[in-house]
């Protein structure tokens, strides 16, 4: 295995990781602060939002290149 390989591969493994770490901060800020339903659908949506675009932005760019090559 070439370090480039295993590079991509921890850089995925670890932000994944860190991705579902701040989903489990997320979910306990609103448990913690008795946000009720409608809040922490507001905290999830919310700042998961930035996750989200992080996620498509790497699909997005996976589509472009790999229908380049």
């Amino acid at each position: 295995m070439e370090i480039e390989e295993f590079e991509s591969i921890m850089v995925t493994v670890l932000i994944s990781g860190f991705c579902l770490f701040m989903l489990f901060i997320m979910w306990d800020l609103a448990r913690k602060s008795n946000a009720g339903k409608l809040g922490t659908f507001v905290i999830i949506g919310g700042l998961g939002l930035g996750m989200l675009a992080f996620v498509l932005k790497g699909v997005v760019i996976e589509l472009i290149l790999g229908g380049a090559g």
